[in-house]
C-alpha cells in the first residue's frame, strides 16, 4: 500500500522516489519537464523543448526523442499537464472555433496515447503559470501577476501568494487580451504572430508612436483595460500606408502604459515583491519601463515565463510546494569541459564562434550553453553574424558581461541588480566602443554573468577581459532565423559543416 506524506512516496516503510512528469503541448512551444520530490522540496532534474529534438521552430508537438530523454528520469508517479482543455473547449465554441472545440485529435490525451503517457492530473493555465513564478522564487510571500494571450479564457491574473497558498484577486478574460492585441499587430507588420512578437519589439525603436491615440479610440480602453472588439483574427489592413516601424512603436507605447496599469493594481495588495509570469513577460523593453515605475522592491521573472514553463509550473501548482530553482540549464547535456581556450583563440582570429557545452537552456534565450559569440567591438560585426544567422540587418545582438563589470558600462533599471536571463534592457553608457550589442535607441539587451549563474561562461569572460580589456562579448542563440537552438553534438557538426563557423 503506498501513501504520500509531504512529497515523498513510502512503501513498507522504504521511501522511493517521487518523479513528477510535467507536460505542455498542442501550444506554439511544447516542452516537458521533470521535478523529483524525494527530499520534499522540489529538485528540476530535466525540462526541454520539443522543437529542440524535432528541428521544428516552437513545435506544437511532442515527438519521441524528447519523450525518449524524459523517459530516462522515469520512471513517474505522476503526469500534469498544464491546462483544462474542457474549459479551454467552451472559450473555443465562444469564438466560434468549430474545428478546434469538437476535433478530439485536439484533445491533449489523444496526443499523448501516441506515446504511451497517461495524463493524471490538469490544472489550469494562469495557476501553471503563476506557480511556474512564484514556486521558483526566493520568496515567501509576494504578488503575482500573469499577462498572455489567453489561457483557457484568462488573459490576466494577478494573485497574492503566501508559503505555498495562492490565492487568485483579479482576472480579466477573453477576448480582452494585451497578449492577443500586441499578438495583431505583430501579424499587421508581416510578421508571424506566437512567434516573432520579440523583432516587433525591436522595431519599435526605429519608429514614433504615431498612432498610440488611434489604437486606444479603435481597440483600447485603458482603464479598466478592455478591448473594443475581439483581435483573434487580426487587424485586417488597419492603416495600411502606416510604415511598420511606427504601428511597432505604437503598439509597444500602448503595451507599455497598459502593463504599468496592471503593475499599479498589483502593487495595491501591499507586498514589495512581484513574480511576473506569461509570455508577455519577455517583452524585456516594457519590462525596463515597468520596473522603472519602483512599485516593487524585488521583481522574479523565470528565465521561461511562456507555455514552455507551465510545463515546470503545473507540476508546482499541482504539489503546491517549492521547488530548488539552480539556473535554466536544464536541458540535453553535452558533456566535457568548458572550452575556454579555444574559444578565445577562435574570437581572436575568426571574431566569432558557436558554443555547444553543458546542458541546454530551458528558455528561448542563449545564455553561453548553445550560444554564438563574437567579438562586439568592430563595426562589421553586428552585419557579419546576422547574415550567419539570416536576420534583418537593423537587430542587434545581446550583450553578456561580467555581472561586477554591469554598472561600469549600463545604466540597469530601478532597483534590478542583474540581469542573469536577458529579461530588462538598459542603456550603455560607455560610448559606441561595442557597436554589435547597442539598439537604435541606444539600449542593449542584457546578460549578466556571475560564477554561481554559468561557471564555464563566467570564467571566459574573465578570460576574454584579461586578454582584450573588454568585459563583453555578444551573445546571441546558436540558430538561425526559423529554426531551433542547436541541442546536440550532430547539431553542432551540422552548424559547422553549414555555416563554416566553428561550434566547440
Amino acid at each position: 500500500m503506498h501513501g504520500r506524506i509531504r512529497g515523498r512516496e513510502v512503501s513498507g516503510g522504504k521511501e522511493i522516489l517521487m518523479r513528477i512528469l510535467g507536460i505542455n503541448c498542442m501550444n506554439h512551444d511544447a516542452a516537458m519537464a521533470v521535478v523529483d520530490y524525494s527530499s520534499g522540496i522540489g529538485e528540476v532534474l530535466w525540462a526541454a523543448h520539443a522543437e529542440r529534438y524535432s528541428k521544428v521552430k516552437n513545435d506544437h508537438y511532442l515527438n519521441w526523442a524528447i519523450v525518449n530523454e524524459a523517459n530516462t528520469f522515469g520512471p513517474f508517479n505522476k503526469v500534469v499537464y498544464y491546462e483544462k482543455p474542457f474549459l479551454k473547449k467552451t472559450r473555443q465554441l465562444y469564438a466560434t472555433q468549430w474545428a478546434d472545440a469538437f476535433s478530439y485529435t485536439e484533445m491533449p490525451q489523444w496526443h499523448l496515447d501516441h506515446f504511451n503517457i497517461q495524463i493524471d492530473e490538469y490544472v489550469k493555465h494562469h495557476d501553471s503559470h503563476a506557480a511556474a513564478g512564484y514556486f521558483t522564487s526566493p520568496f515567501k510571500e509576494a504578488t503575482i501577476l500573469t499577462v498572455d494571450a489567453i489561457g483557457e479564457w484568462d488573459t490576466v491574473s494577478i494573485s497574492t501568494a503566501e508559503k505555498v497558498w495562492i490565492e487568485r484577486k483579479e482576472t480579466i478574460k477573453y477576448p480582452h487580451s494585451i497578449g492577443i492585441l500586441y499578438s495583431a499587430f505583430t501579424h499587421r507588420c508581416g510578421l508571424k504572430p506566437a512567434e516573432e512578437e520579440y523583432i516587433l519589439m525591436g522595431m519599435a525603436a526605429y519608429g514614433e508612436p504615431k498612432y498610440k491615440q488611434d489604437i486606444y479610440n479603435d481597440f483600447v480602453n485603458r482603464s479598466p483595460f478592455k478591448l473594443k472588439q475581439n483581435l483573434h483574427r487580426g487587424l485586417s489592413d488597419w492603416h495600411p500606408e502606416a510604415d511598420p516601424m511606427d504601428l511597432a512603436a505604437s503598439i509597444q507605447a500602448v503595451t507599455e502604459e497598459c502593463l504599468a496599469d496592471l503593475w499599479k493594481k498589483a502593487s495595491r495588495y501591499g507586498s514589495k515583491n512581484l513574480v511576473y509570469a506569461g509570455g508577455v513577460a519577455l517583452n524585456c523593453a516594457a519590462n525596463k519601463v515597468l520596473a522603472n515605475l519602483g512599485l516593487f522592491d524585488n521583481i522574479w521573472i523565470i528565465p521561461n515565463p511562456g507555455d514552455a514553463g507551465s510545463s515546470l509550473g503545473c507540476i508546482a501548482a499541482s504539489e503546491k510546494s517549492f521547488i530548488k530553482w539552480k539556473s535554466p540549464f536544464l536541458g540535453h547535456n553535452i558533456e566535457g569541459e568548458y572550452p575556454v581556450d579555444a574559444i578565445i583563440k577562435e574570437l581572436k582570429e575568426n571574431k566569432m564562434v558557436g558554443v555547444a557545452n553543458g546542458k541546454a537552456e530551458f528558455g528561448p534565450r542563449a545564455l553561453g550553453n548553445r550560444s554564438l559569440l563574437a567579438d562586439p567591438r568592430g563595426e562589421e560585426i553586428k552585419d557579419l553574424v546576422n547574415g550567419i544567422k539570416k536576420r534583418q540587418k537593423f537587430r542587434p545582438f545581446a550583450p553578456a558581461i561580467l555581472e561586477e563589470d554591469v554598472n561600469d558600462y549600463f545604466d540597469l533599471p530601478s532597483g534590478v541588480k542583474n540581469t542573469p536571463y536577458m529579461q530588462y534592457t538598459a542603456a550603455y553608457t560607455h560610448g559606441k566602443d561595442c557597436p554589435a550589442i547597442l539598439h537604435y535607441d541606444g539600449t542593449s539587451r542584457v546578460q549578466t554573468v556571475s560564477k554561481s549563474d554559468n561557471e564555464g561562461f563566467y570564467e571566459l569572460l574573465k578570460a576574454w577581459k584579461k586578454e582584450t580589456g573588454c568585459p563583453i562579448l555578444l551573445n546571441t542563440s546558436l540558430n538561425i532565423k526559423g529554426m531551433p537552438m542547436v541541442n546536440d553534438t550532430k547539431d553542432g557538426k551540422d552548424w559547422t559543416a553549414k555555416y563554416g563557423v566553428k561550434v566547440l
